[in-house]
């Protein structure tokens, strides 16, 4: 039989992806995703949004939201991303988004939800009391991923997860409504290199805004002397590093400092072992901290000139977000015919 041979998706090539606008952005950040988006721009068609919809799942100040949708793309644009090259825009602007979601609801099974793991860590002991979004925010991002018709999407393996979902989701929709291949199947971008970054204060906790301790991360609006002292305060053990990967792993927070260095510099951890073996923090802190103020002052200082021009921010996300809106639009045009929707 024929009929149940999967029709490969033809179109264009396409990556997406976001950040929330929930707090100030930081060198996991900047390693793990933003300056993959910026090399990925030159290389496919790429949209990069600022998820103020999924920020809203938990309590936002109002008054504050609008400005760190501001920082979120400053931070973009510091770390390279052109949008010339990239469109990049707020998700809020385009209400496709929303409306797309809502289809997808109705795509997507209880049992599926029910399944995502991030939903139970983030709720922990009082689901009861979270928005319902929390809960469903993996069909928005569904939504988000499918309405481009993204072919890729860099996750990290929290969000793996949901990836897998938005591949049920979009199997689905082309079966449930006979359009074979209307989705494609988006694939995950494996982040490689400084996809992970702890705490700088706790080499098993990953690196994150929420920590109460602002010297756990480095944060993309320090200056250079903020930088260096936060390398030079991060925790270590009294022990020398090793020679092997094998006895670096064992040392959470050496791998960690060495996997920085190593991101930073664009090498291999072998590869700084190779330098570094033997030697203690007292060498190897100084280097690192050198190397994070050559790359990432000028970052901050970037980002701090232009969250000082505010206009020029809302400009490129007005311009993003019309661009977005000519590929979102047509999209939702054909969902809506596909469904039956009245008018469409």
């Amino acid at each position: 039989m024929t009929d149940h041979i999967p029709v490969p998706y033809a179109g264009p090539a396409r990556v997406l992806s976001g950040v929330q606008p929930s707090g100030a952005l930081h060198l996991g950040n900047y390693l793990g995703a933003l300056v993959k988006f910026a090399r990925l721009q030159h290389e496919i068609d790429t949209f990069i949004f600022v998820a103020d919809l999924h920020a809203i799942t938990v309590w936002q100040e109002p008054a504050a939201l609008a400005q760190q949708t501001r920082e979120i793309a400053a931070a973009y644009l510091a770390a390279g991303l052109d949008p010339a090259k990239a469109t990049i825009f707020p998700q809020s602007a385009v209400p496709e988004h929303a409306e797309l979601a809502w289809i997808f609801q109705c795509v997507a099974r209880l049992g599926w939800l029910d399944r995502m793991t991030q939903f139970k860590e983030k709720s922990g002991k009082h689901k009861e009391r979270s928005s319902v979004g929390l809960y469903t925010y993996p069909v928005l991002q569904a939504a988000d991923i499918l309405i481009y018709k993204a072919t890729h999407v860099p996750v990290g393996e929290d969000q793996k997860q949901h990836l897998e979902l938005t591949r049920d989701i979009a199997a689905k929709f082309n079966h449930d409504f006979a359009a074979p291949a209307f989705f494609p199947q988006p694939e995950p971008l494996i982040q490689g290199p400084g996809a992970r970054i702890m705490s700088l204060r706790d080499g098993l906790a990953k690196m994150s805004k929420s920590d109460p301790s602002d010297y756990s991360r480095i944060n993309l609006t320090d200056d250079a002397d903020a930088i260096a002292t936060k390398v030079k305060k991060a925790r270590t053990d009294p022990e020398p590093l090793p020679e092997t990967l094998e006895e670096l792993a064992t040392r959470p927070e050496a791998d960690n400092l060495v996997g920085i260095f190593a991101a930073l510099d664009g090498r291999t951890k072998a590869e700084v072992l190779a330098e570094y073996a033997g030697k203690g923090f007292g060498t190897f802190k100084p280097a690192l901290a050198d190397l994070a103020v050559e790359k990432l002052a000028p970052v901050g200082m970037r980002m701090r000139a232009l969250l000082a021009d505010p206009a020029e921010i809302d400009r490129i996300l007005a311009k993003g977000a019309e661009r977005a809106r000519d590929v979102a639009a047509p999209t939702v045009a054909e969902v809506r015919k596909l469904v039956g929707f009245w008018g469409a």
